[in-house]
């Protein structure tokens, strides 16, 4: 398993040079199966690039200062910091992005997960192991953010998705944003009467959003992006890579 920002990381040989440095932060209060959901990720990642020294920061959802709450994590040589999330609102963006620069230090931001075709991919996948069929309405539940620019990289989400279904896909957000996901339910239901309300988590893994969309008025609701009793997807692991690299190559790195 990956080392944590709660644990000891394994002794490595003093004499050997240190590896490059990947660490991963989630912000908020995970539940158990979140919190396994996501470490699954991050350990397929540890085991895809064995070379990286790779660790998890879970950032209680309290704390308003993200930066602060990885600084140690921060402050190692070169390292990067990999946001596991869909879209970036203010915690990413300004909490996480301006605080790295405040704190100092040689460690670098990677983008967020989201936008991506491979992240549609999967969302496809846990869509269509539901039966789809071409009577039924696709929607797209998204935690939802107070930045615009969050809110609109989960239309670019249901655009990607309904590219690759061929079909539309609606929006509606749990928490924050519009329109709200019963309001996009009960739209979609009189738009579209007697249709399966099939709705899509575009949620990286179990848990209070997860269980907040399944009781806002859909028919069924597809399974999270992540889950603890199953290997992350292969896609998902690529993608998380590809976001290091990006920052990796930037800087000069080794690949």
């Amino acid at each position: 398993m990956v080392g944590s920002s709660e644990a000891a990381t394994a002794t490595r040989d003093e004499t050997a040079p240190s590896p490059l440095r990947l660490v991963a932060v989630t912000h908020g209060s995970p539940s158990p199966a979140n919190r396994a959901a996501v470490i699954r990720l991050v350990d397929a990642v540890a085991t895809v690039r064995p070379e990286l020294d790779v660790s998890i920061s879970f950032v209680d959802a309290r704390s308003t200062d993200v930066a602060a709450a990885v600084a140690g994590d921060a402050a190692s040589p070169g390292a990067v910091i990999v946001p596991l999330v869909l879209s970036a609102g203010f915690h990413v963006r300004t909490g996480l992005g301006l605080g790295l620069d405040r704190i100092g230090g040689s460690s670098s931001l990677a983008p967020e997960l989201g936008p991506d075709a491979r992240i549609a991919d999967v969302l496809a996948e846990r869509l269509e192991a539901l039966d789809l069929t071409d009577r039924d309405a696709v929607l797209l539940a998204a935690a939802g953010s107070n930045d615009p620019r969050a809110v609109r990289e989960c239309f670019e989400t249901a655009r990607l998705l309904a590219q690759r279904l061929s079909r539309p896909v609606t929006v509606g957000f749990i928490a924050a944003g519009l329109p709200r996901l019963p309001d996009a339910i009960e739209m979609v239901r009189e738009v579209h009467p007697g249709a399966r309300i099939v709705v899509g988590a575009y949620l990286l893994a179990p848990g209070a959003f997860y269980d907040t969309a399944a009781t806002l008025g859909g028919d069924v609701i597809a399974e999270p992006l992540l889950l603890p009793d199953r290997e992350a997807p292969s896609a998902l692991v690529e993608l998380v890579l590809d976001r290091y690299s990006a920052i990796e190559l930037v800087h000069g790195g080794a690949s």
